[in-house]
Protein backbone atom coordinates (compact mmCIF):
# COMPACT_ATOMS: atom_id res chain seq x y z
CA UNK A 1 0.00 0.00 0.00
CA UNK A 2 1.34 3.46 -0.84
CA UNK A 3 0.82 6.34 1.44
CA UNK A 4 2.26 9.02 -0.08
CA UNK A 5 -0.96 10.98 -0.73
CA UNK A 6 -3.03 11.09 2.74
CA UNK A 7 -6.14 13.34 2.80
CA UNK A 8 -6.58 14.47 6.21
CA UNK A 9 -10.43 15.44 7.09
CA UNK A 10 -11.04 17.88 10.12
CA UNK A 11 -7.47 18.75 10.44
CA UNK A 12 -9.04 21.96 12.75
CA UNK A 13 -10.15 19.29 15.47
CA UNK A 14 -8.71 18.04 18.40
CA UNK A 15 -7.45 14.77 16.59
CA UNK A 16 -7.17 17.11 13.48
CA UNK A 17 -4.71 18.87 14.93
CA UNK A 18 -2.45 16.10 16.70
CA UNK A 19 -2.71 13.87 12.99
CA UNK A 20 -1.07 16.67 11.23
CA UNK A 21 1.53 15.94 13.10
CA UNK A 22 1.87 12.23 13.39
CA UNK A 23 0.83 11.29 10.01
CA UNK A 24 3.73 13.83 8.55
CA UNK A 25 6.66 11.16 8.36
CA UNK A 26 3.83 8.98 6.35
CA UNK A 27 3.77 10.88 2.80
CA UNK A 28 2.20 14.03 1.33
CA UNK A 29 -0.27 15.19 4.12
CA UNK A 30 -3.26 16.97 2.85
CA UNK A 31 -5.17 18.58 5.39
CA UNK A 32 -8.74 19.85 5.11
CA UNK A 33 -11.35 20.95 7.23
CA UNK A 34 -14.78 22.74 6.11
CA UNK A 35 -13.53 26.16 5.87
CA UNK A 36 -10.57 25.27 4.10
CA UNK A 37 -10.01 27.13 0.39
CA UNK A 38 -9.65 26.90 -2.01
CA UNK A 39 -10.93 22.71 -0.99
CA UNK A 40 -12.84 22.60 1.50
CA UNK A 41 -14.82 19.38 2.74
CA UNK A 42 -17.71 20.21 3.60
CA UNK A 43 -19.62 17.03 5.35
CA UNK A 44 -23.17 18.50 5.29
CA UNK A 45 -22.24 18.55 2.18
CA UNK A 46 -21.88 14.29 0.82
CA UNK A 47 -21.70 15.54 -3.26
CA UNK A 48 -18.99 17.69 -2.32
CA UNK A 49 -17.50 15.15 -0.41
CA UNK A 50 -17.50 12.94 -3.41
CA UNK A 51 -16.17 15.53 -5.88
CA UNK A 52 -13.37 16.42 -3.60
CA UNK A 53 -12.45 12.67 -3.48
CA UNK A 54 -12.24 12.30 -7.30
CA UNK A 55 -10.31 15.40 -7.70
CA UNK A 56 -7.57 14.04 -4.86
CA UNK A 57 -7.24 10.60 -5.60
CA UNK A 58 -5.82 10.10 -1.84
CA UNK A 59 -4.56 6.84 -1.52
CA UNK A 60 -5.19 7.06 2.71
CA UNK A 61 -8.45 9.05 3.64
CA UNK A 62 -7.97 9.87 7.73
CA UNK A 63 -11.45 11.16 8.74
CA UNK A 64 -11.17 12.91 12.21
CA UNK A 65 -13.86 14.82 11.10
CA UNK A 66 -17.64 14.62 12.43
CA UNK A 67 -20.97 16.60 14.14
CA UNK A 68 -19.80 15.77 17.96
CA UNK A 69 -22.35 18.25 19.47
CA UNK A 70 -24.17 15.54 21.32
CA UNK A 71 -26.83 17.56 22.44
CA UNK A 72 -27.60 19.76 19.47
CA UNK A 73 -27.98 16.67 17.48
CA UNK A 74 -30.73 15.65 18.92
CA UNK A 75 -33.02 19.05 17.89
CA UNK A 76 -30.40 18.81 14.43
CA UNK A 77 -31.00 14.66 13.24
CA UNK A 78 -31.35 15.30 9.98
CA UNK A 79 -27.75 17.35 9.86
CA UNK A 80 -25.62 14.89 12.14
CA UNK A 81 -26.37 11.60 9.55
CA UNK A 82 -25.32 13.94 6.83
CA UNK A 83 -22.31 14.40 8.61
CA UNK A 84 -21.49 11.29 10.74
CA UNK A 85 -23.32 8.46 7.85
CA UNK A 86 -23.88 10.03 4.84
CA UNK A 87 -20.85 11.72 3.41
CA UNK A 88 -19.18 8.66 5.35
CA UNK A 89 -20.57 6.28 3.31
CA UNK A 90 -19.17 8.25 0.34
CA UNK A 91 -15.68 8.16 1.85
CA UNK A 92 -16.00 4.23 1.84
CA UNK A 93 -17.37 3.59 -1.40
CA UNK A 94 -14.46 5.85 -2.66
CA UNK A 95 -12.36 4.02 -1.12
CA UNK A 96 -13.47 0.35 -2.03
CA UNK A 97 -13.61 1.53 -5.78
CA UNK A 98 -9.87 3.04 -5.35
CA UNK A 99 -8.21 0.47 -3.17
CA UNK A 100 -7.63 3.41 -0.26
CA UNK A 101 -7.79 2.97 3.09
CA UNK A 102 -9.93 4.65 5.21
CA UNK A 103 -9.60 5.79 8.96
CA UNK A 104 -12.52 6.64 11.01
CA UNK A 105 -13.00 7.14 14.63
CA UNK A 106 -16.25 6.13 16.59
CA UNK A 107 -17.22 6.99 19.84
CA UNK A 108 -18.39 4.57 23.20
CA UNK A 109 -21.74 6.26 22.24
CA UNK A 110 -22.71 3.29 19.95
CA UNK A 111 -23.50 1.31 23.03
CA UNK A 112 -26.13 1.94 25.74
CA UNK A 113 -23.85 2.10 28.46
CA UNK A 114 -24.88 -0.52 30.50
CA UNK A 115 -23.76 -3.09 33.15
CA UNK A 116 -19.78 -2.36 34.28
CA UNK A 117 -17.83 -4.62 32.39
CA UNK A 118 -15.73 -3.41 29.35
CA UNK A 119 -17.00 -4.04 26.09
CA UNK A 120 -15.37 -5.41 23.44
CA UNK A 121 -15.44 -5.12 19.74
CA UNK A 122 -17.81 -8.08 18.94
CA UNK A 123 -20.52 -6.53 22.06
CA UNK A 124 -24.08 -5.85 20.54
CA UNK A 125 -24.75 -1.79 20.02
CA UNK A 126 -27.48 0.29 21.28
CA UNK A 127 -27.00 3.65 21.22
CA UNK A 128 -29.13 6.08 23.25
CA UNK A 129 -28.55 9.81 21.60
CA UNK A 130 -28.73 10.59 18.07
CA UNK A 131 -25.31 11.36 18.05
CA UNK A 132 -24.86 7.74 18.85
CA UNK A 133 -27.52 6.44 16.16
CA UNK A 134 -25.99 8.31 13.32
CA UNK A 135 -22.00 7.04 14.45
CA UNK A 136 -22.68 4.01 14.32
CA UNK A 137 -24.65 4.44 11.27
CA UNK A 138 -21.32 5.76 9.44
CA UNK A 139 -19.56 2.63 10.74
CA UNK A 140 -21.70 0.32 9.00
CA UNK A 141 -21.81 1.89 6.13
CA UNK A 142 -17.64 1.24 5.84
CA UNK A 143 -17.81 -2.50 7.32
CA UNK A 144 -20.47 -2.39 4.41
CA UNK A 145 -18.19 -1.11 1.66
CA UNK A 146 -15.45 -3.73 1.78
CA UNK A 147 -12.77 -0.93 1.93
CA UNK A 148 -9.79 -1.57 3.72
CA UNK A 149 -10.35 0.30 6.90
CA UNK A 150 -9.94 0.93 10.74
CA UNK A 151 -12.69 1.96 12.60
CA UNK A 152 -11.15 2.97 15.99
CA UNK A 153 -13.90 3.63 19.30
CA UNK A 154 -12.61 5.83 21.12
CA UNK A 155 -14.08 8.07 24.20
CA UNK A 156 -13.31 11.31 26.73
CA UNK A 157 -11.56 12.63 23.97
CA UNK A 158 -8.89 15.65 25.22
CA UNK A 159 -6.36 18.12 24.49
CA UNK A 160 -3.85 20.95 25.32
CA UNK A 161 -5.45 22.69 22.65
CA UNK A 162 -8.51 24.21 22.62
CA UNK A 163 -11.19 24.13 25.37
CA UNK A 164 -11.80 20.84 27.23
CA UNK A 165 -13.23 19.63 31.07
CA UNK A 166 -9.50 19.88 32.69
CA UNK A 167 -9.18 23.36 31.67
CA UNK A 168 -13.20 24.03 32.93
CA UNK A 169 -12.86 22.10 36.05
CA UNK A 170 -9.38 24.42 37.05
CA UNK A 171 -11.40 27.92 36.10
CA UNK A 172 -14.01 26.62 38.21
CA UNK A 173 -12.02 25.45 41.29
CA UNK A 174 -10.44 29.02 40.99
CA UNK A 175 -13.87 30.98 40.97
CA UNK A 176 -15.67 28.36 43.42
CA UNK A 177 -15.19 26.78 47.26
CA UNK A 178 -17.71 23.69 45.95
CA UNK A 179 -17.94 22.07 42.76
CA UNK A 180 -20.17 19.18 41.55
CA UNK A 181 -19.42 16.63 39.46
CA UNK A 182 -21.28 13.63 37.91
CA UNK A 183 -19.56 10.22 39.34
CA UNK A 184 -21.49 7.39 37.81
CA UNK A 185 -20.33 7.58 34.30
CA UNK A 186 -16.89 5.83 34.01
CA UNK A 187 -14.73 5.95 30.78
CA UNK A 188 -10.83 6.76 30.14
CA UNK A 189 -9.92 10.21 29.46
CA UNK A 190 -8.01 9.57 26.12
CA UNK A 191 -5.57 12.02 24.43
CA UNK A 192 -6.08 13.04 20.54
CA UNK A 193 -1.72 12.46 20.52
CA UNK A 194 -2.47 9.04 21.64
CA UNK A 195 -4.92 8.18 19.47
CA UNK A 196 -3.01 10.60 16.59
CA UNK A 197 0.06 8.32 17.22
CA UNK A 198 -1.72 4.85 17.78
CA UNK A 199 -3.57 5.84 14.25
CA UNK A 200 0.14 6.41 12.75
CA UNK A 201 1.62 3.16 14.19
CA UNK A 202 -1.56 0.94 12.72
CA UNK A 203 -1.54 2.42 9.65
CA UNK A 204 2.09 1.53 8.93
CA UNK A 205 1.08 -2.14 10.50
CA UNK A 206 -2.20 -2.02 7.91
CA UNK A 207 0.13 -1.42 4.58
CA UNK A 208 2.13 -4.33 5.35
CA UNK A 209 -1.19 -6.86 6.88
CA UNK A 210 -4.13 -5.91 4.95
CA UNK A 211 -5.59 -8.56 6.89
CA UNK A 212 -5.49 -5.77 10.03
CA UNK A 213 -8.40 -4.16 8.58
CA UNK A 214 -11.44 -3.85 10.70
CA UNK A 215 -12.67 -2.35 14.03
CA UNK A 216 -10.96 -1.32 17.38
CA UNK A 217 -11.22 0.10 20.51
CA UNK A 218 -8.61 3.15 21.24
CA UNK A 219 -8.65 4.59 24.89
CA UNK A 220 -6.00 5.30 27.47
CA UNK A 221 -5.17 2.33 30.39
CA UNK A 222 -7.44 2.14 33.38
CA UNK A 223 -11.11 4.04 34.24
CA UNK A 224 -12.30 6.96 36.07
CA UNK A 225 -15.73 8.81 36.42
CA UNK A 226 -15.51 12.69 35.73
CA UNK A 227 -15.22 13.35 39.60
CA UNK A 228 -12.39 11.39 39.50
CA UNK A 229 -11.02 13.29 36.68
CA UNK A 230 -11.64 16.29 38.49
CA UNK A 231 -10.25 15.33 41.56
CA UNK A 232 -7.07 14.58 39.86
CA UNK A 233 -7.24 17.62 37.95
CA UNK A 234 -7.19 19.85 41.04
CA UNK A 235 -4.94 17.81 43.07
CA UNK A 236 -2.39 18.32 40.35
CA UNK A 237 -2.62 21.97 39.97
CA UNK A 238 -2.14 22.01 43.48
CA UNK A 239 0.91 20.07 43.92
CA UNK A 240 2.29 22.73 41.24
CA UNK A 241 1.57 25.55 42.88
CA UNK A 242 -1.81 26.46 41.79
CA UNK A 243 -3.72 28.87 44.25
CA UNK A 244 -7.99 27.01 44.26
CA UNK A 245 -10.68 28.33 45.89
CA UNK A 246 -12.22 24.88 45.26
CA UNK A 247 -12.21 22.82 49.31
CA UNK A 248 -14.89 20.55 48.25
CA UNK A 249 -15.64 18.60 44.87
CA UNK A 250 -19.29 16.68 45.73
CA UNK A 251 -20.05 13.62 43.53
CA UNK A 252 -23.41 13.63 41.98
CA UNK A 253 -25.40 11.15 39.86
CA UNK A 254 -25.53 11.91 36.51
CA UNK A 255 -29.95 12.78 37.13
CA UNK A 256 -28.89 15.78 38.43
CA UNK A 257 -27.73 17.14 35.49
CA UNK A 258 -30.49 16.79 32.81
CA UNK A 259 -29.41 16.87 29.45
CA UNK A 260 -31.31 16.40 25.84
CA UNK A 261 -29.52 13.50 24.97
CA UNK A 262 -29.06 10.48 27.46
CA UNK A 263 -25.20 9.64 28.13
CA UNK A 264 -23.68 6.31 28.44
CA UNK A 265 -22.92 5.46 31.91
CA UNK A 266 -20.54 2.24 31.48
CA UNK A 267 -18.22 3.61 28.70
CA UNK A 268 -15.45 1.17 29.25
CA UNK A 269 -13.83 -0.03 26.26
CA UNK A 270 -11.52 -3.27 25.97
CA UNK A 271 -8.71 -2.51 24.05
CA UNK A 272 -6.95 -5.84 24.30
CA UNK A 273 -7.79 -6.75 20.44
CA UNK A 274 -6.02 -3.66 19.15
CA UNK A 275 -3.18 -3.86 21.82
CA UNK A 276 -2.48 -7.65 20.43
CA UNK A 277 -3.54 -6.43 16.96
CA UNK A 278 -0.91 -3.28 16.62
CA UNK A 279 1.38 -4.44 19.18
CA UNK A 280 0.79 -1.47 21.47
CA UNK A 281 0.85 -0.64 24.91
CA UNK A 282 -1.86 1.90 25.81
CA UNK A 283 -0.48 3.93 28.76
CA UNK A 284 -2.38 4.42 32.20
CA UNK A 285 -4.94 7.60 31.63
CA UNK A 286 -2.94 9.59 34.52
CA UNK A 287 0.04 9.66 32.19
CA UNK A 288 -1.28 11.60 28.99
CA UNK A 289 -3.41 13.77 31.51
CA UNK A 290 -0.27 15.01 33.16
CA UNK A 291 1.37 15.78 30.02
CA UNK A 292 -1.43 17.99 28.87
CA UNK A 293 -1.44 19.76 32.33
CA UNK A 294 2.11 20.67 32.29
CA UNK A 295 1.04 22.15 28.96
CA UNK A 296 -2.25 24.17 30.04
CA UNK A 297 -0.56 25.35 33.26
CA UNK A 298 3.02 25.66 32.07
CA UNK A 299 4.81 23.77 35.07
Amino acid sequence: MSMKKILLLGKGGQVGWELQRALAPLGEVIALDRDSRPLGADFSRPDAITDLLALLQPDVIVNAAAHTAVDRAESEPELARLINATSVDRLARHAARTGAVLVHYSTDYVFDGSGDAPRDEAAPTGPLSVYGQTKLEGEDCIRASGCRHLILRTSWVYAARGGNFARTMLRLAGERERLTVIDDQIGAPTGADLLADVTAHALCQLALEPALSGTYHAVAGGETSWHGYASHVIDFARRHGQALQATQIDAVATTAFPTPARRPLNSRLDTRRLQAAFDLVLPPWQQGVDRMLHEVLGV
